[in-house]
């Protein structure tokens, strides 16, 4: 054979074997706590929030709307990874949008003295001096505002907003809202020259009542507007101000969700058909564009819609994305009487040649990443984002995406609001780290993961539990660790006489070594829910109850039980936090003989908090071998984290003396520090690492507790350690 004839027969085959290149992902690189930008003479606890984003030409400086504070933050992202502050904009109003052009800032500002009485403004600020060049009088109220592809027009939302309190917030409540539509040059607004477009008469819903709610401007410069409480739709001439066509939302009707707020998951109920009613709409190209209904006054559906220019739909999502972000453990449970999860946000941009649609959810706190097929959208990825992503902006040149996450809970000492960026790269998504197969055409619902155990005989095989927050659904679930996302393969119902076990917080979980369970359940004497222990079998039927001895009761707290291991005929319980018999800095290690039926106890030293207010508590047990390790953290979120640790105790040391006396105190040895771990994914320190086991193989995995998706992102990571 000639050298040739080889050479020939190497390319082919070469070829014929080659993997093909896989797509890039986004994954989170930063994350962004927008309190760091409040001015220097601000109170750093004051309520400010991240709300509708947009980034400069160079996409090196993101800038958002704070409307609680008054004011236009800007963050320097030269550095993708390590985001700085880059100054504050204070306004005499409520700044409600921004979009950027040729080095300014659009800023839609509401200076509204009551519903009745609205009025606004459109300011126009310099990013490199930060100052107000001009303002324009908008006559009301202003929502959205939008720059046309070419620069040469803006495009405002006067909703003059309802008031939810009077008639029940029906329509109509004047005065009416409108479109303004702005001549630009430099960035620079034309105010004398600006349009008042009237948007009277088209819906049949209120038609003397629009409530614009969002606009985009395609290349055409023409001007899509959502009148969200009308559920209709209306397209403008950008540069002459006609309408040039309208027509209603339309309604979805829904099968397959969960439509309860009760404590638990059930995505069986049907939803009668209602209104659309969108929020946020992008156009993909000229002749389509996309929706997102996430409802207002009487609608809602869940998901988002892709129409053609002449109104009729080229897609509707129904629940689909629902079930998605279900699967993922992002369900909003105490949403599922009203709108679920609420997609609101929606960003359109070119990355290579993928058109890609970002919806963002803002109950769900997740992004839907879906590419563009000109038919069936194609769902690519769901990112983890902030507490209610109200915004995002695409930067393609820089392969760049990031949020605005408006909720900001300082008053509770929880997450602050955040901006958070994404990175489109090779690799492969660092999310979801856990999430549930479908069953039936449903997903199994889970979420507020509170503890692992370890199959002792099958490798790959671990357990969890859900806390109080289903308390109609108390729930084992059986994990495979060994699928990347892990994987949610069973639910097994905790059932007492054949119904939902009552008055369960499940905190810890443990095999018994004959196929079933002992469960941890932390009480409340308060409400005189018991602390106990709960055998069950490996159905999750209840066959014997434990209560907590009586040489405890008058000591109890709510504070109890987070954990629970069986070592030989003893079963050991982490007691979360001190109890009024507990020296400072300690909690208690109960221990109850299952055959001898008697308990006894050892002290655990606790590391002092580290700031004022806080605590320091335990929220796991787990055994191996020569040790028994447990998680040892503050309450503490974010940066102001400062323990999250995996601790262990020598077996040895665990003599349990009889309750009601002195407790010997166990030494512990720091084993993990597991704050590099939590901010691996780019995302704040979450509050409630909550779970920890060694598997059959000897690695160790961490679950966190996201609360249920209440005041919570919905993260939950879940993730090995490796080797013990």
């Amino acid at each position: 054979m000639t050298v040739t004839k080889l050479a020939t027969l190497a390319a082919a085959l070469l070829a014929s074997t080659a993997i093909a290149k896989a797509d890039p992902v986004f994954n989170r690189i930063a994350s962004f706590p927008v309190a760091e930008n409040l001015p220097a003479d601000a109170d750093p606890k004051s309520e400010t929030s991240a709300e509708i984003i947009t980034a400069s030409a160079d996409g090196n400086t993101l800038i958002y709307s704070d409307s609680p504070f008054g004011g236009i933050g800007m963050i320097d992202i030269t550095d993708a990874r390590a985001p700085k502050p880059a100054g504050y904009v204070k306004f005499d109003g409520e700044p409600t949008s921004v979009a950027a052009v040729s080095g300014k800032v659009l800023v839609g500002v509401n200076t509204s003295e009551s519903y009745t009485n609205p009025s606004g403004l459109l300011a126009v600020v310099d990013l490199a001096s930060k100052s107000v060049e001009t303002t324009c009088d908008l006559g009301g109220q202003p929502d959205s505002v939008a720059v046309s592809p070419d620069k040469s027009l803006a495009a405002v939302a006067i909703e003059n907003e309802r008031d939810e309190d009077v008639n029940d917030g029906a329509l109509p409540q004047m005065p009416a809202g409108y479109l303004v539509v702005v001549p630009l040059k430099d960035g620079v607004a034309d105010c004398a020259n600006l349009k008042k477009v009237d948007l009277t008469g088209y819906s049949d819903i209120a038609p003397e009542d629009p409530e614009p709610e969002f606009v985009d401007i395609n290349a055409d410069n023409e001007v899509i507007v959502t009148l969200q409480e009308n559920n209709h739709l209306v397209i403008v001439d950008g540069k002459t101000g006609d309408v040039k066509a309208d027509y209603p939302a339309g309604t979805v009707a829904l099968d397959g969700v969960d439509a309860k707020d009760d404590g638990a998951l059930d995505f069986s109920d049907a939803i009668e058909e209602r209104p659309r009613e969108p929020d946020a709409v992008q156009w993909l190209g000229t002749d389509r564009f996309v929706i997102a209904n996430e409802g207002d006054w009487k609608g809602g559906t869940r998901g988002f819609t892709i129409f053609n220019r002449d109104g009729t739909v080229s897609y509707e999502s129904g629940p689909s994305f629902e079930m998605k972000v279900a699967q993922i453990g992002h369900y909003p449970d105490k949403r599922s009487d009203a709108k679920g999860v609420e997609p609101e946000g929606l960003e359109v941009a070119k990355f290579g040649d993928d058109t890609l649609i970002f919806l963002l959810a803002e109950r769900g706190s997740v992004v839907g990443v879906y590419r563009d097929t000109g038919r069936e959208p194609q769902l690519l990825q769901l990112l983890p984002s902030g507490i209610s992503p109200e915004g995002g902006i695409a930067i393609p040149g820089r392969n760049l995406f990031a949020t605005a996450n408006e909720a900001d809970l300082v008053e509770d000492g929880a997450a602050r609001s955040h901006v958070m960026i994404y990175e489109r790269a090779e690799g492969t998504p660092a999310y979801p780290q856990i999430e549930s197969k479908m069953e039936d055409g449903k997903p199994i619902g889970w979420g507020a993961l509170s503890a692992l155990a370890a199959d002792p005989e099958t490798a790959g095989r671990l357990y969890s539990v859900s806390d109080s927050f289903y308390k109609k659904q108390p729930t084992i679930f059986v994990i495979d660790d060994t699928q990347k996302p892990a994987m949610i393969t069973q639910a097994i119902r905790v059932t007492a006489d054949g119904k939902p076990a009552a008055n369960l917080d499940l905190e810890g979980i443990t095999t018994d070594g004959a196929g079933g369970f002992w469960l941890a359940s932390e009480g409340n004497p308060e409400k005189e829910i018991p602390h106990q222990l709960v055998h069950v079998d490996g159905a999750g039927k209840v066959e014997e109850t434990v209560p907590f001895p009586a040489e405890l009761k008058d000591s109890a707290t709510r504070f109890g039980s987070e954990g629970i291991a069986k070592v030989g005929d003893t079963l050991w319980v982490a007691v979360q936090r001190p109890w009024k018999d507990d020296p400072k800095n300690t909690t208690k290690l109960l221990a109850y003989d299952t055959k001898a039926k008697t308990w006894g106890g050892v002290r655990y030293p606790l590391d002092a908090p580290s700031a004022e207010g806080a605590w320091v508590g335990l929220s796991e047990i787990t055994v191996s071998g020569d040790y028994a390790y447990l998680i040892e953290r503050d309450n503490l979120i974010g940066s102001a984290a400062k323990l999250k640790a995996i601790t262990r105790v020598a077996l040895a040391d665990l003599k349990p003396a009889t309750l009601g006396g002195d407790l010997p105190v166990v030494k512990k040895e720091t084993v993990r520090d597991l704050l590099p771990d939590l901010k691996a994914t780019g995302g704040y320190v979450v509050d409630k690492v909550e779970g920890f086991a060694i598997d059959k193989d000897g690695a160790g995995w961490v679950v966190t507790d996201n609360d249920g998706v209440d005041d919570s992102s919905g993260e939950t990571l879940f993730f090995t350690i490796g080797k013990m």
